[in-house]
């Protein structure tokens, strides 16, 4: 009752926080100059630009909103049969402090200036180009009204930037092939220009859009006069060829170690324009050489690791083919219909070899190909489409000279459709998506993974109260077909533990041959970038749910509801530049109507008017139940305890800026406990070096630390200790771009990760309400640990004899990886990729952390070197 009379309490303040209605929306209207385009090259000398009139009145938006600019700017807009061409002149009275800045492609520093073109005019979707004073561009796909914005498209496109006494300018050239619209004589696409000025940190609009209002693409101007232009062809080719060589330890008598291998091969990208609307990207054998490695981690719990996505083709326009279950980050938000790592993913067969075997794993599923079809049809349905087919993997086993395939990973189509269409002015939205997996399985040896998934879901969005106020609802169904064997796996997997002695709202089957589930987001709240902003709702997860085959669920099984509200003041007072405040609360169960987890937080973010940045907060976790702890055992009652966290940012605009902080956890029951500090420093000597170096450690005590669990006579065993673990990353980067098109990028981590265990114990009442009662902590008596065998031998009842054993789970992990990548795109589309990629790993069971001793073991690891180069070119027809 107190949560309902809160959130209504919320409801009605935001009422009293209405503004006034948005400003008039603005129109431009530009000129056909066929056939007499013109120049490029930043400096608006072209007589052509006479055509047409200046368009200027910025409003500042940030950080004092309404208000005049510091600097004027101003805009011209043409157009011809093939191209748009935009001129912009950012003046400066003080043109010595602009900033340029050099960069790579889509990061952005220093001063800049973007163009959104509302091609398609649905008030949802803009096609954003960007370029800062040192001719740097960056290019973003937006959509959902500005909800979601995408760095990872890279259209083909031109500009050139100039400085004079009066500030700089910009002269761009867009093609229409890189637009999508609809088939119409006359055009009125949605137009925003913006400006950011870098010493200022000031963001002006040509049409203010206020930060209290929701929505953004459908609050642009417009721009008018583009007439008779028709769907344009897009057809661009890139084949690519690529040579590889890798040295690494040579292993005696092992075929597969022989120290170095070298390999050529190729593939094809590729562009169609199927319609002024729809494209179709694909993808045979494609390589992703250049793609920087995945963060170290040592992963303790029962769930997978989430990677995000680093490959081109799958980043590239991946908001499209998203379905998010719930909205946010991290936790339950990552849950998707469709996590685009699963395709190419390393092969999940690992076989045993017996003694004088040697084995060579594929690291990775070849993806024989893959396309994707995007775009919005002239009924004003977005469409994503999908679909990709990986290969038939084989590991290779050598036995005495002796060579023989074992299948690890069986040929696999993957098949994603997402459709939305937008009604009432999009203020509503009716979508849905599904996807396919389907595997080719003849091998026994992979019966345990599904023969079919399938997994579909439906949207809707309304807002209302122009965009201010917003209901949505989204549901998600799952069905897994495969033998009595991979049904059973899912059934025990760490995603829903359906064997868990101590429930009875789940069973295992294990003659099933398939599985369904349901879940879902019922959310309704406030949007905006200022003043009160608020959701609640509930998300839930059913048991039999189950998304892994293509998509990413980290758990099943509960439903959730939760409350969150935010204040952000946005306009300069006091001390600060802008101030927001944050509270949280929630609460779980499971599907049995068990409450298994509560908590709530408070924090707040704020940039002084020196423009430092502040954010802390602290956050509340009560007691809970946990239904994976004992890896399919029972429930286990754990202790609620208090985190807190604070983090300071220096001045970003400065050519040193650091930040530095610290997080905590402190459990209310034991001396478990969580430290952290992430510290850092970015520095720029020049305007086209970067230089970083981002150390981080973290110390983690925790009491109750699964170690193992051992099927016993009298049942089974629940193994835990206390972990003392100590963990140091240091992340290197080192970023030279020598002109726009040529960088050099080098990243480099070396991580160390220990874990000591001791005072082992046994589980011998999981839920007891008194925390003491929940296990037995072996006495001297009963426990021994045996050095040569690295074995713990448990005499529980003091008899003199071994009643079981299990082995030392200590642990010190280390591991280096880096990347150094030169990158030349020489022309637009076409490039040229050099490599050096490296990687050390090592892994021992000795549980002591020493910095000094682990970066001298560390680089005393045999290196895994891989060299490589890659040239493509882009054929446009």
């Amino acid at each position: 009752m107190k949560k309902t009379l809160l959130f209504l309490f919320i409801i009605l303040l935001s009422f009293q926080f209405s503004n006034a209605d948005s400003p008039i929306k603005k129109v431009y209207v530009t000129s056909n100059i066929n056939p007499h385009p013109p120049v490029i090259n930043g400096k608006l000398d072209d007589p052509i630009w006479d055509k047409v009139l200046w368009a200027g009145d910025f409003i500042q938006r940030s950080p004092n909103e309404g208000e005049e600019p510091s600097q004027a700017t101003e805009f011209k807009i043409l157009y011809d049969e093939k191209d748009v061409y935009i001129a912009i002149k950012a003046c400066d009275n003080e043109p010595e402090k602009v900033e340029r800045r050099m960069s790579r492609r889509d990061e952005l520093e220093g001063d800049w200036v973007e163009v959104h073109l509302d091609s398609y005019f649905d008030h949802r979707t803009a096609f954003c180009f960007m370029v800062n004073a040192a001719g740097v561009k960056g290019d973003v796909v937006i959509s959902d009204d500005g909800d979601n914005w995408d760095d990872t498209w890279d259209p083909i496109w031109y500009v050139k930037t100039d400085t004079d006494e009066q500030g700089w300018t910009a002269e761009m050239r867009i093609p229409l092939s890189q637009l999508r619209y609809g088939k119409k004589t006359d055009q009125i696409w949605g137009l925003q220009v913006i400006r950011w000025l870098h010493r200022k940190q000031e963001t002006s609009n040509w049409q203010l859009i206020p930060q209290k209002k929701s929505g953004w693409v459908s609050r642009f101007g417009e721009l008018q006069g583009i007439k008779g232009i028709k769907a344009q062809r897009q057809i661009e080719l890139t084949p690519y060829t690529v040579g590889k060589t890798q040295s690494f330890e040579r292993e005696e008598g092992n075929p597969f170690a022989t120290g170095r291998l070298s390999n050529l091969y190729g593939g094809l990208d590729g562009k169609i324009g199927l319609s002024s609307d729809l494209t179709m990207d694909f993808t045979i054998n494609p390589d992703f050489g250049q793609v920087e490695a995945d963060p170290s981690v040592v992963n303790l719990t029962a769930f997978e690791t989430y990677y995000t996505e680093k490959r081109p083709f799958f980043i590239e326009g991946r908001n499209i083919l998203s379905f998010q279950i719930m909205g946010g980050d991290g936790g339950f938000s990552r849950d998707n219909l469709f996590y685009s790592r699963r395709i190419g993913r390393s092969p999940q067969y690992y076989p045993d070899t017996e003694d004088e075997e040697y084995l060579d794993m594929p690291e990775n599923t070849t993806i024989f190909g893959a396309f994707k079809i995007t775009g919005k049809t002239k009924r004003g349905i977005s469409v994503g489409i999908i679909d990709s087919i990986t290969a038939k993997e084989s590991a290779q086993i050598s036995y005495l000279g002796q060579l023989r395939d074992q299948v690890v990973e069986p040929m696999t189509n993957y098949f994603g459709l997402r459709l939305q269409k937008d009604y009432n002015e999009g203020n509503t939205i009716l979508g849905g998506m599904v996807t396919a997996t389907n595997r080719n399985i003849k091998n026994e040896e992979l019966n345990f993974l599904h023969d079919a998934a399938y997994t579909g879901g439906l949207d809707f969005t309304h807002r209302w109260n122009k965009k201010k106020y917003y209901f949505s609802l989204k549901t998600v169904f799952s069905l897994v077909r495969g033998s009595k064997e991979a049904i059973l796996d899912t059934q025990e997997s760490p995603v829903r533990y359906f064997q868990r002695p101590d429930t009875d709202h789940v069973q295992v089957d294990p003659d099933r041959t398939s599985l369904s589930g349901h879940g879902g987001t019922l959310n309704f709240g406030k949007g905006g970038s200022a003043g009160l902003r608020f959701s609640g709702g509930v998300t839930w997860r059913s048991p039999g749910l189950e998304l892994n085959d293509m998509g990413y669920l980290r758990k099943s099984d509960t439903i959730m509801q939760w409350i969150w509200a935010n204040y952000r003041i946005s306009k300069p007072f006091s001390i600060f530049r802008q101030i927001s405040f944050n509270f949280n609360e929630w609460t779980g169960w499971d599907f049995g109507g068990e409450k298994i987890f509560t908590g709530g937080n408070v924090g707040t973010w704020g940039q002084f008017k020196n423009y430092w940045n502040l954010s802390m907060g602290m956050n509340r976790q009560g007691e809970g139940l946990s239904a994976s702890a004992l890896r399919g055992g029972p429930t286990l009652r754990y202790p609620g305890g208090w985190n807190g966290w604070i983090f300071i940012n220096s001045d970003s605009r400065k050519k040193l800026r650091y930040y530095g902080g610290t997080f905590f956890f402190y459990s209310d029951q034991s001396d478990s406990r969580v430290n952290g500090f992430d510290i850092g420093a970015t520095y720029r000597p020049t305007k086209a070096l970067s230089l970083s170096v981002s150390p981080s450690y973290q110390f983690n005590l925790d009491e109750l630390q699964y170690v193992d669990t051992l099927d016993l006579a009298g049942g089974e065993k629940y193994i835990f200790a206390r972990i003392n673990q100590k963990t140091l990353s240091l992340t290197c980067r080192f970023n030279l771009s020598l002109t726009p098109d040529l960088s050099i990028q080098f990243y480099g981590q070396p991580f160390i990760s220990s874990g000591k265990y001791s005072e082992f114990k046994s589980i011998t009442d999981s839920r007891a309400e008194k925390y003491e009662d929940r296990f037995h902590i072996f006495t001297e008596n009963e426990i021994d640990y045996y050095p040569d065998s690295e074995e713990y031998y448990i005499d529980e009842n003091n008899d003199g004899v071994v009643d079981y054993t299990f082995e030392t789970p200590d642990f010190n992990f280390l591991q280096f990886r880096m990347n150094l990548v030169v990158r030349w795109e020489y022309i637009p589309g076409s490039s040229v990729y050099l490599v050096w990629s490296q990687g050390r790993t090592d892994f021992s069971s000795v549980g002591d952390f020493s910095f000094r001793d682990g970066m001298r073991n560390l680089f005393s690891i045999h290196p895994h070197n891989v060299f490589l180069i890659k040239f493509s070119y882009c054929f446009q027809l």
